[in-house]
C-alpha cells in the first residue's frame, strides 16, 4: 500500500512539475537562463536512498516508468528522460551502499543526480539534433539555474519526505 502513495505523490508532481515555470516572476522566466524543474528525479532519489533497500529495486522501475511520461507528456522525443532518470537513480542506488542516507549526503545525491541527469538529456538532444547547444553558455544559462531551483525544492521536499519514506520503507513487505 506504501507504494501506492509514492506513486501518486510522483504523479501529483508530475503534473506540478509542467506548471512550476508559470509561478516565477516574468523576470526570471524571460531571461536567457533556462531553468527546467526536474522534480520527478529528487522525488526519485529520496525513494532510491530512504524507501528501497540494496535489493529491491522500486525507486529504478519508477524512474523508467515516470521518465517515460514525462517524455510523452512534455517533450518530443520518447526515452530520454525515460534513459537519464532510470541511470541516474540506478547510479544513486548503487552508491547509497558506501554513504549513509543523510542531508548532507541526499544533498550530495541530488546534485550529482541533477547534473548527470541534465547533461546527459542535452547531451542526447544535441547528438541528435533537436537543439544546438553552445556548451560555453550551458554551464550558466542553464545547468546553474536548474540546479539552484531543483536544490530549492530538495530543501522544502527534505523534511516533509524523509521521514515518511524511512517509515514505509520499514513497513513494506519485501517478499
Amino acid at each position: 500500500m506504501k507504494r501506492v502513495y509514492i506513486l501518486l505523490f510522483l504523479f501529483l508532481f508530475l503534473i506540478l512539475e509542467g506548471v512550476a515555470i508559470k509561478f516565477l516572476p516574468s523576470s526570471i522566466v524571460l531571461s536567457e537562463q533556462m531553468m527546467v524543474p526536474h522534480w520527478i528525479l529528487l522525488i526519485l532519489i529520496f525513494v532510491a536512498v530512504f524507501f528501497d533497500k540494496g535489493h529491491t529495486y522500486h525507486a529504478i522501475l519508477y524512474a523508467i516508468i515516470f521518465g517515460f511520461l514525462v517524455d510523452i507528456v512534455y517533450t518530443g522525443i520518447l526515452g530520454v528522460y525515460m534513459f537519464s532518470y532510470g541511470i541516474v537513480v540506478y547510479i544513486i542506488h548503487s552508491l547509497k551502499k558506501f554513504l549513509h542516507g543523510n542531508f548532507f549526503v541526499m544533498l550530495l545525491f541530488s546534485i550529482l543526480g541533477l547534473i548527470l541527469s541534465d547533461l546527459l538529456i542535452t547531451f542526447i538532444y544535441d547528438l541528435v539534433g533537436i537543439i544546438k547547444v553552445s556548451w560555453e553558455h550551458y554551464w550558466l544559462d542553464r545547468l546553474v539555474p536548474t540546479v539552484i531551483l531543483n536544490l530549492v525544492f530538495f530543501i522544502i521536499l527534505y523534511p516533509i519526505l524523509v521521514k515518511r519514506l524511512i517509515a514505509w520503507g520499514s513497513e513494506a513487505n519485501w517478499d
